[in-house]
């Protein structure tokens, strides 16, 4: 039972993980991730197995129907469509990509809109698990995270990722529906937008991009190499050929010569573009108040997230601060509540720390009205393009001397 509403809910959402108990959702990010190495997990991931290719037998004629559009169609909207999106399942840094991407072309003098599906926002969670207890019928539409002016909706209503993107990105139209055609047809026609950037796009077919931007996480970039259930690929590696730029994301060190060699071996065209998230100020969470990148040094530092690749947070924290007292690690996407986040404090200052660090993902989880007992900071990260500036300008360019082929027609699927 466990195991088919994993998979039905995974395919109903088209991504990641199911809404189950916290326990169980944990205990199959372990096995899928390969992180719970007890023999439960093992004997579970052997149970998967199987399903993988099932799996990939589903993407592959998903994708085979797409492209001769055999019952499944494609269209063209009437404006640029960028994608941005990846080959496995959570954490390569889309978000930051995103906002670089946006701003470099908003700087071009374009109107950008940002199209996202609002990933476990509350009506996600509501209409898309198959959990009938759980589903909902109504379509709620489009809705209007900003519109370039203000940010019209907060994280539980639009999702933490799209929710960000608005508070960071003034001037650009940032919208969430499920039906990325309808958003898109509704950015074009309501706000003008020349350029749709498709927010963790790559896996969503009913739309023609112009551009491909798949993202590698240079730390885990294929996770076990195996497909969902048992892996964290949503799409085979060698699907790599889609994608017209490359960028590896995490790359503060030369990348190893066999991940090269394997984004080659599928792709001889796309350029490579290197890029890291570098660290650039602290904020208070739920204030205005900054630290400077050394506020961390000498102290006593507590840190706590819920996002899908937590180690490389905590490390970073640990190098910058005096000493790590305190850590503690949620599920992607977990939504705080008060008396939760009071107790953690608690068992924080009890240890001796003096500040609290989560990341900016968190911060927009974190209700309004919570008094931490320690100060609570996030960190604000940006992306920096290590190697290929000229690529990632000629990303830009591309884009803004593109012209749309021809205006879109609904076409049913």
């Amino acid at each position: 039972f466990v195991f088919i509403t994993v998979l039905l809910d995974m395919l109903a959402l088209g991504i990641v993980l199911p809404v189950l108990p916290k326990l169980i959702e944990s205990f199959v990010e372990g096995v899928l991730y390969d992180r719970d190495l007890s023999i439960s997990a093992r004997l579970f991931g052997l149970f998967l197995h199987p399903f993988s290719y099932l799996f990939y037998l589903i993407v592959r004629i998903r994708l085979f129907l797409y492209s001769k559009g055999y019952f499944l169609h494609s269209i063209r909207l009437d404006g640029l469509v960028i994608v941005v999106g990846n080959l496995t399942m959570g954490g390569t840094g889309k978000t930051p990509v995103v906002e670089r991407l946006a701003r470099e072309l908003q700087s071009k003098q374009k109107k950008v809109a940002v199209l996202s599906r609002g990933y476990k926002s509350k009506d996600d969670l509501a209409h898309t698990s198959i959990l009938p207890w759980r589903r909902k019928v109504t379509d709620v539409g489009t809705k209007v995270v900003s519109d370039g002016n203000r940010v019209l909706l907060d994280s539980e209503e639009a999702g933490d990722e799209p929710f960000m993107l608005a508070h960071n990105l003034p001037g650009v139209v940032v919208l969430t529906d499920k039906d990325r055609v309808r958003a898109g047809q509704y950015a074009i026609r309501e706000f003008s937008a020349e350029v749709l950037i498709l927010d963790d796009g790559f896996q969503y077919l009913p739309i023609q991009a112009d551009m491909n931007l798949l993202l590698v996480d240079q730390l885990n970039p294929f996770g076990n190499h195996k497909l969902l259930p048992r892996g964290i690929l949503r799409e085979p590696v060698s699907h790599l050929s889609r994608a017209s730029y490359v960028m590896v994301t995490k790359s503060e060190i030369e990348p190893q010569l066999e991940l090269l060699e394997t984004i080659r071996k599928f792709n001889h065209q796309a350029e490579i573009i290197r890029c890291a998230h570098k660290p650039k100020v602290f904020r208070q969470v739920n204030h205005t108040k900054e630290e400077k990148l050394n506020f961390l040094f000498e102290r006593e530092v507590g840190v706590f997230c819920g996002i899908a690749s937590p180690r490389g947070f905590e490390q970073l924290i640990h190098r910058m601060s005096g000493e790590l007292r305190y850590r503690k690690r949620f599920l992607d996407h977990h939504r705080y509540e008060k008396d939760e986040l009071n107790r953690l404090f608690q068992q924080a200052k009890n240890s001796g720390v003096e500040v609290m660090i989560t990341t900016e993902k968190d911060a927009v989880r974190i209700p309004k009205d919570f008094q931490p007992v320690i100060p609570l900071f996030f960190l604000r990260m940006e992306i920096e393009i290590v190697e290929g500036y000229e690529d990632f300008e000629e990303v830009v360019s591309s884009i803004c001397e593109l012209k749309p082929k021809q205006k879109a027609t609904r076409v049913s699927s």
